[in-house]
């Protein structure tokens, strides 16, 4: 069981940054791939990053140059740094674990946080 708890939402001017985190409990932490998506109002819940349990990355074709998602398997936690965003990245951000590595679908995850709100102003 893995039990997930985003962290470092709030409002930002296009152009600026936010990371967010996201805390997990649970031993096996660093057997999971880790997942970060975003639902925006009225939208599907759409794939934004993914590190395998190896520390490898896959990022969407929107965030790709401008996200990084890193992970610390010590403190178990896995953040998203964000840079140069946009209106467009408005949305609530969850934080995902799965055990197949690379996927972008989020039927390959199998626990999910509540969801932190990040809001980009124009």
């Amino acid at each position: 069981q893995v039990q997930l708890v985003e962290s470092g939402g709030g409002l930002v001017q296009a152009g600026g940054s936010l990371r967010l985190s996201c805390a997990a409990s649970g031993r096996t932490f660093r057997t999971y791939a880790m997942g970060w998506f975003r639902q925006a109002p009225g939208k599907e819940r759409e794939f934004v990053t993914t590190i395998t349990s190896g520390g490898n990355t896959v990022y969407a074709d929107s965030v790709k140059g401008r996200f990084t998602i890193s992970r610390d398997n010590a403190k178990k936690t896995v953040y998203l740094q964000m840079n140069s965003l946009k209106p467009e990245d408005t949305a609530v951000y969850y934080c995902a674990a799965g055990l197949i590595n690379g996927a972008s679908s989020r039927y390959a995850y199998q626990y999910w946080g509540q969801g932190t709100q990040v809001t980009v102003s124009s």
